[in-house]
């Protein structure tokens, strides 16, 4: 299972005080002015588009905590819904529409095998749901390679595309967040692919943040040119010597270090799979534990408990970027459908983020970015 920080949208929050337990949020639909350098607002409830296909089967908390953030989802932003799994289990639903599947692919299972063996499983019948026109996009909490298998068997690659890649964003305080990938799709990688990636990852970072010139870094041990193993040198001489950034519109700025993630470095940072989960999943860890220290702390004496109104405000948004229930999806690129993967513990209010972000990524047409950037490159 991987643990995923997805989009940065403010969408779902959590509540201010950062002292007491989370309240799940309901109330007005929250709408967002549209740019053309960021993402546009909520579907309103009547918009004709169609639903995002949840796997209401798939992470830690299912059906539960997913059928609970898709009423969120709905009743705050409007975006329509629609569950898939076991409707006995999933019980009340608010109205939202249910595609029956009778079979759960586990946390543990294999994935390719499973995807091929269980075809009434939910997250099969999430990405048949969008390759058979019933939804916009299929979204996961569960067995991550699953959700790609799912997505490459039913959904297929884009043409072009020889392996997708998970691309997750990061925070960079006072600044657009930097995009990392792979962060697991491809344990092992080749050049090629990770020239790829770079371009997959450009087009995401302009249509997400609305970066014109994303600047493109590859992940290694050290600055200084040379450095890394012969994947990462190989990798550096193609995005050094090649016109693959004419395709996406990107700059080149070298070697990467693990501290420029969040750094603000460049706004894109490619590596292949088994370093970007490593790297996802200890600043993950990373930043549980900075954060349940800081609420900690913050409950530790009388006198800090008196002040906390004045403190919890100042604070509860630096935290609340950085938590990663807050965030929504990552986005599995490259396929011929948007296929996203959400936190395996995810509440409520973290699946309400991810469906949000995939209705995001449906709004600015993603996948046929990728196909344009293919098509360009090949001319």
């Amino acid at each position: 299972m991987l643990r995923l920080h997805g989009a940065f949208a403010p969408i779902v929050q959590k509540p201010s005080c950062l002292t007491v337990s989370v309240a799940a949020a309901a109330g007005t639909t929250a709408v967002r002015s549209s740019k053309s350098t960021e993402f546009p607002g909520p579907v309103s409830e009547t918009s004709p588009r169609l639903p995002i296909a949840v796997d209401a089967m798939g992470g830690d908390n299912a059906p539960a905590s997913i059928v609970e953030g898709a009423k969120l989802a709905v009743e705050q932003f409007g975006v329509p819904v629609v569950l898939v799994g076991r409707p006995d289990e999933i019980g009340d639903t608010g109205g939202i529409p249910v595609i029956a599947a009778s079979e759960v692919i586990a946390m543990d299972a294999e994935p390719a095998s499973s995807v091929r063996k269980m075809k009434d499983s939910s997250i099969v019948r999430a990405a048949e749901a969008v390759r058979d026109g019933q939804a916009s996009a299929l979204l996961s909490a569960g067995n991550t390679g699953a959700a790609m298998a799912a997505s490459l068997l039913r959904l297929g690659r884009i043409r072009g595309v020889s392996r997708p890649a998970i691309a997750v964003p990061f925070p960079v305080l006072g600044s657009t967040p930097s995009t990392l990938l792979d962060c697991g799709a491809n344990a092992d990688c080749n050049p090629e692919w990770m020239v790829r990636f770079a371009q997959m990852g450009t087009v995401y970072a302009r249509a997400r943040f609305g970066i014109e010139s994303p600047r493109v870094g590859v992940m290694t041990i050290g600055e200084e040119a040379g450095k890394g193993n012969s994947l990462v040198k190989e990798t550096c001489s193609l995005l050094e010597n090649t016109d693959w950034a004419d395709a996406c519109g990107a700059s080149y700025v070298g070697n990467m270090e693990g501290g420029d993630v969040m750094a603000g470095t460049a706004d894109v940072i490619v590596c292949d799979g088994f370093t970007g989960n490593i790297i996802l999943k200890s600043l993950e860890g990373g930043f549980d534990i900075a954060l349940g220290a800081i609420r900690a702390a913050l409950r530790s004496t009388q006198e800090l408990a008196e002040i906390s109104g004045i403190i919890d405000p100042v604070l509860a948004p630096l935290l609340t970027e950085f938590d990663s229930a807050s965030r929504g999806s990552a986005a599995l690129l490259g396929t011929k459908g948007v296929s996203m993967i959400a936190h395996g513990s995810a509440t409520p209010y973290g699946i309400a983020n991810a469906i949000r972000t995939a209705s995001d990524m449906v709004e600015v047409d993603i996948v046929q970015r990728i196909r344009d950037m293919v098509s360009f490159g090949a001319e």
